[in-house]
């Protein structure tokens, strides 16, 4: 039986850098709510007008705050006055199997079963910076992402 392939999706992203953060957080947490497993009481997080669901698990916010602003800092650190500045952030899900050793070679070491990670879904986000040409181009200011 063939190995069957995993799904991978890819998010293209264009975004002004003054939302770019709460974007890629919004994006972010929607995946995370739709693959996470354990009972939790969900809530939400509001970005460009939309309501967007949110897992309130500290670990995960940590990490999904942590991940995003290395990706603001890149963007930063690469953009021009113009915009253009590009960035690429991956989401990989795993689940652990056991994995029998085949033939006598796992009984004589020891090793007869061991666990193997196997990624069943990847997600890519590729975010463009652009910056709108007039002021009414602007989905967002400062004052809306909280800055």
């Amino acid at each position: 039986m063939e190995p069957r392939k995993r799904p991978e999706y890819v998010l293209e992203v264009l975004a002004d850098p003054t939302c770019v953060k709460d974007i890629v957080r919004g994006i972010l947490h929607t995946i995370f709510f739709h693959r996470y497993f354990p009972s939790m009481r969900p809530s939400s997080l509001e970005v460009l007008d939309l309501t967007l669901p949110v897992v309130a698990d500290p670990e995960l916010e940590t990490l999904i705050e942590t991940r995003v602003g290395q990706l603001v800092r890149q963007l930063s650190s690469t953009s021009s006055p113009s915009g253009g500045s590009r960035g690429e952030l991956g989401v990989r899900f795993f689940e652990k199997r056991r994995r029998k050793a085949s033939g006598l070679g796992g009984w004589l070491t020891g090793t007869g079963r061991s666990e193997e990670e196997i990624c069943w879904e990847v997600w890519k986000l590729k975010i463009t910076l652009t910056t709108p040409r007039t002021e009414t181009g602007k989905l967002c200011s400062p004052s809306d992402t909280g800055q």
